[in-house]
């Protein structure tokens, strides 16, 4: 059980992607299984999405997102941090699934020597990062009391924006098992945490309602209180 006095985790910036995929019976997201032995979150199924690495600012992206999702990143961090986020949004996708968010057409394979140690693959593959179909969607740091904190921003991506066949992850690594385009309706069939029923909540809410202009809600944590706000 989560200890509720422990203060002395630090909160690490974080990236999720929900990837969502339009060429079937119904919308799909890409979800993927933690091992039963992680000490954040044994067992449940989760999006693509991993900590904020100090490499992860130094690469070039091809395209951010629109104007207004950028104000709402950088609400309370600085640009450097907001592009950090949206590169490390692509490389956790790329480590978890293989799947590559990205251009071939601006990729230099032979300057991939050149990228952070973290990134060599990813150029190396013919692939430069391409954040501009992202969107900001939601925002959520972890409660205390938990083994491993995160404050997680959570980009909402079409499928489309992968480059090759949606399907194939032969060159994920192991950090997500039974990797899978689960359908909107079936999502809730699995074992999620909390706060993944609440962003499925808020990307079901986007697609019902694809022209308002949506606010960013915030998870976070004043003492023993927890609350929900608006970016």
């Amino acid at each position: 059980m989560p200890d509720p006095t422990r203060t002395d985790v630090p909160v690490r910036d974080a990236a999720t992607v929900i990837l969502l995929r339009n060429d079937r019976e119904e919308p799909a997201v890409l979800m993927g299984q933690r091992g039963k032995q992680a000490v954040f979150m044994p067992g449940k199924f989760v999006f693509p999405g991993g900590g904020l690495d100090a490499q992860d600012a130094e690469v070039t992206l091809h395209g951010v997102p629109s104007a207004i999702c950028m104000a709402r990143l950088t609400a309370d961090t600085d640009i450097r941090k907001a592009r950090g986020l949206l590169a490390a949004a692509i490389r956790e996708v790329w480590e978890e699934t293989g799947q590559p968010l990205a251009r071939k057409d601006a990729a230099s394979p032979a300057a991939a020597d050149a990228q952070p140690q973290g990134w060599r693959d990813f150029f190396g593959a013919g692939y430069a990062p391409d954040a501009s179909g992202l969107t900001f969607v939601f925002r959520a740091i972890t409660p205390p009391g938990r083994p491993r904190r995160f404050d997680a921003r959570f980009f909402l991506g079409n499928a489309a924006l992968i480059d090759g066949d949606p399907d194939d992850f032969s060159r994920a690594q192991d950090e997500l098992g039974h990797l899978q385009w689960v359908p909107l309706s079936k999502t809730r069939e699995l074992d999620l945490p909390f706060i993944t029923e609440v962003v499925l909540a808020e990307v079901q809410n986007r697609i019902k309602h694809p022209d308002t202009n949506h606010p960013v809600p915030f998870f976070s944590h004043d003492g023993d209180r927890s609350r929900f706000r608006e970016l």
